[in-house]
């Protein structure tokens, strides 16, 4: 078993509120994509994104809303914009949201496209697929932290693209699962217990500068 620091909840934490939180920022996501067009900018995104956090009663970010467009889709979370960015007739763009609701943390991700841009298309669908192979190994097998993120590598050269190393997951629970100090999924050496951890996937083109995103929990209650 995994120590109890790394997996520890506050008095509050409550699994089926960790579901809805999960759902809602599902619903969140799905809402900012209603939203992007072409000619959007990466900050009027994301001023857009506030507007839908209100209509779902979202109680507060647990972490800055990242919206990338373009070139971009290949940084990392603490990596800067280009803030001339825009998005294109043919392009792809990705959501990531730290979203509070009930005192419990959601965080979900993806990859879009707009427009015809078909490597775009199977780079986003990539990261989705290679996200599902990864969270059954993780139901299968009982694979810890670190050799989930060892497959990932492994299918990721596989099926041609290239994984981001610096994106490795991390723990959620009641807000903020931060005093628990439960750091990265990729190096736990352990298997991660269910409706605690974020699977985060990052896949970029071998050669070309746009990669896909896709992140959910770890969850054995629902399907990949």
């Amino acid at each position: 078993m995994t120590t109890p620091s790394r997996e520890a909840v506050g008095q509050r934490f409550d699994p089926a509120l960790m579901q809805r939180a999960r759902e809602r920022s599902w619903t969140a996501l799905r809402g900012i994509r209603e939203r992007m067009r072409p000619g959007i900018s990466e900050d009027e995104a994301k001023r857009e994104a506030a507007e839908v956090f209100r209509e779902l009663g979202c109680e507060r970010l647990w972490h800055p809303v990242l919206i990338r467009i373009g070139a971009d889709t290949v940084k990392t979370y603490r990596q800067r914009s280009d803030p001339n960015v825009r998005l294109g007739e043919n392009d792809s763009y990705f959501i990531d949201l730290g979203l509070v609701f009930e005192g419990h943390e959601g965080d979900v991700g993806d990859t879009f496209v707009v427009g015809h841009a078909p490597e775009r298309q199977a780079c986003a669908d990539a990261a989705r697929a290679l996200f599902g192979d990864v969270a059954d190994a993780w139901r299968t097998q009982g694979l810890s932290g670190q050799a989930l993120y060892a497959f990932a590598d492994e299918r990721a050269v596989a099926m041609g693209w290239r994984l981001n190393h610096a994106v490795k997951g991390h723990r959620v629970c009641d807000y903020p699962h931060a005093i628990h100090q439960g750091g990265d999924l990729g190096e736990l050496d352990q298997a991660p217990a269910s409706g605690l951890w974020i699977l985060e996937i990052q896949i970029a083109h071998p050669d070309r500068p746009f990669g896909a995103f896709y992140e959910d929990l770890l969850d054995l209650t629902t399907a990949a």
